[in-house]
């Protein structure tokens, strides 16, 4: 996980001004670990690791086929282990900055148990909080973005959503790396009825996850990896509540005969803040898939930094965070995005 790194003023001589910094450093490192020991969508969806290059390249590895008959006292074939897609990861800058201006210290309270005045307090706090939400916000454009090659995030810089084929990580026309099967394709990418009621959503659910069952590996094997995560948007309450009646219910809610629900207990299901769909879809996980295959990756490459200065001109004590990081997709094999529609949708694949 991310972590915090205070580079101080060293060596001032203007002790009034250090009296206000080590409290500050204190309020920041504290709210930084506290914002450390809360789990986050992120921690969740994807795979989180430290970084301590330019960029991560991801490389598959296509596996040994299975073996072959032969006659009586034949020989072995020959097999052997090629590379498969390669996808390169960038890590991105961000930066920001806040002050506390002269007067601000001038008026706050030291000591008698207050640190810091209000406003003082509530800056550094706010400044920490910023950067972690940063880390949601990204890990949350990639996803919902996930139909799109690329996303341009808060400040204009390009995140790429491409996977190892070239394509966008939700396509209805992903390749085989295997030139065995060169000109056919795969598609994690559906359309159907899938959210007028629990019984139609129950139904997409079941079929989302044979889809993603079989999944086939680059000698077209079948994966079969277990799809367990449901991730919904945010603004989309008529999906959500069909959603949690369908997933939290051991029978099939509001049918005659009381049924059987297939879906109960198979599920983890996800409200992703910031995805706000224009229409009902939904995306099917297998978080086992997402570990095995490097699905979901994000990548710390330089923890937030902050350090401070004092401003000649203004007198303002003014403080600086810094971080890189990067996100992106080693594989696609491990999600699928169902749309809502009833009638074939240009670029998805039907679900039924």
């Amino acid at each position: 996980m991310a972590g915090v790194v205070l580079n101080t003023l060293a060596g001032k001589n203007d002790q009034f001004i250090g009296k206000y910094e080590h409290p500050i450093n204190a309020l920041i490192e504290n709210e930084s670990n506290q914002c450390l020991e809360n789990k986050y969508t992120l921690d969740f969806l994807f795979n989180v690791e430290k970084s301590k290059n330019g960029s991560e390249a991801i490389i598959a590895q296509n596996d040994f086929n299975n073996f072959d008959s032969v006659i009586e006292g034949g020989e072995s074939p020959v097999d052997e282990i090629s590379a498969g897609f390669k996808k390169v990861i960038s890590h991105i800058e961000f930066k920001k900055q806040f002050a506390i201006t002269r007067v601000m210290m001038d008026d706050a309270k030291i000591g008698a148990g207050v640190s810091l005045g209000i406003n003082a307090r509530q800056k550094p706090k706010n400044f920490v909080r910023a950067y972690y939400a940063t880390r949601n916000a990204v890990a949350c454009a990639a996803l919902s973005n996930g139909t799109a090659t690329s996303v341009t995030l808060q400040g204009g810089q390009r995140l790429d959503l491409t996977v190892g084929d070239g394509l966008a990580l939700f396509s209805n026309a992903h390749t085989y790396s295997n030139e065995d099967y060169t000109g056919e394709t795969q598609s994690n990418k559906f359309w159907g009825n899938v959210s007028a009621d629990v019984a139609e959503f129950e139904t997409a659910l079941g079929q989302a996850a044979i889809k993603m069952r079989n999944f086939k590996d680059e000698n077209k094997r079948n994966l079969n990896y277990v799809a367990d995560t449901v991730i919904i948007p945010c603004n989309r309450a008529g999906l959500e509540i069909i959603a949690k009646k369908v997933i939290g219910s051991e029978k099939t809610p509001g049918s005659a005969n009381n049924a059987i629900n297939t879906q109960f207990g198979n599920w983890t299901l996800v409200v992703l803040d910031g995805w706000e769909a224009a229409a009902d879809e939904f995306i099917v996980m297998s978080s086992e898939a997402n570990k095995a295959l490097l699905g979901n990756l994000f990548f710390d490459r330089t923890d937030l930094e902050i350090d401070n200065e004092v401003d000649k001109s203004t007198k303002n004590l003014i403080w600086y965070g810094y971080a890189r990081l990067g996100c992106g997709f080693g594989n696609w094999k491990h999600i699928a995005i169902i749309k809502d529609a009833a009638t074939a949708a240009a670029g998805y694949t039907a679900l039924a």
